[in-house]
């Protein structure tokens, strides 16, 4: 069953968040494994609400001891498994990595996050010499503006492109209703639009995203 890993050498690009979204919209179908393999737990921390979809599981004792076990338990009972890691430098993302049939390198749209970026997709360079198998993977672009394309992130998208590498044709805006999903300890589908505003178009912001997501390993798994 497909494992999807996210990496981010960088804070504060929406890794957690992406992963979140993806986890909670994939939920809502299929049933989910997370493993939560944040040192800051996140995914324990916003289950504590009460609010954890019914078909999502959140494995919150992972490390590099135990991680690909983890993984592989979990994907031996649920359709889809999401990793959330932290950082590049640690032993237990090359092990996650080893692992994963898609990595998302989530980013801002600024020069110096892509440059950061470049150090997850190194890692993913390291495993696949290391496994001797290519690990699929695609640059995610997040915190967009979703009323304005700046010439910045449009000039950083185009940048990655002509280098070869791989970027999601979704985005996740910058929208008030992803940061509510951990303030109010709630899916975006739990979330009362009286409280958010436009709640509904950050729904279909995620549902873009998770359907991409679900196509790309479609094709993958066809190609393989």
């Amino acid at each position: 069953m497909p494992t999807i890993v996210f990496v981010s050498p960088k804070g504060g690009v929406g890794k957690t968040t992406a992963a979140m979204i993806l986890a909670t919209q994939l939920s809502q179908g299929a049933d989910v494994t997370v493993i939560d393999a944040d040192p800051n737990r996140p995914f324990r921390s916003w289950s504590s609400g009460g609010n954890c979809p019914e078909k999502l599981t959140i494995v919150a004792d992972a490390d590099e001891e135990n991680v690909i076990d983890k993984i592989e338990d979990a994907a031996s009972k649920t359709p889809f498994v999401v990793v959330d890691l932290e950082g590049t430098a640690a032993k237990i993302v090359l092990l996650a990595v080893s692992q994963a049939d898609l990595v998302i390198v989530p980013t801002q749209g600024s020069q110096l996050d892509a440059e950061q970026a470049g150090r997850a997709l190194a890692v993913i360079r390291q495993q696949e010499k290391m496994s001797k198998r290519e690990v699929p993977y695609g640059v995610l672009l997040t915190r967009t503006n979703p009323a304005i394309r700046t010439r910045t992130t449009a000039h950083i998208q185009q940048g990655l492109r002509e280098a070869g590498i791989n970027v999601f044709h979704s985005e996740l805006n910058e929208r008030e209703a992803f940061r509510a999903m951990f303030s109010f300890r709630q899916p975006l589908q739990g979330l009362d639009p009286k409280d958010v505003a436009n709640l509904d178009r950050a729904i279909a912001n995620a549902d873009a995203f998770t359907l991409e997501i679900v196509d790309k390993l479609r094709d993958l798994r066809a190609a393989a």
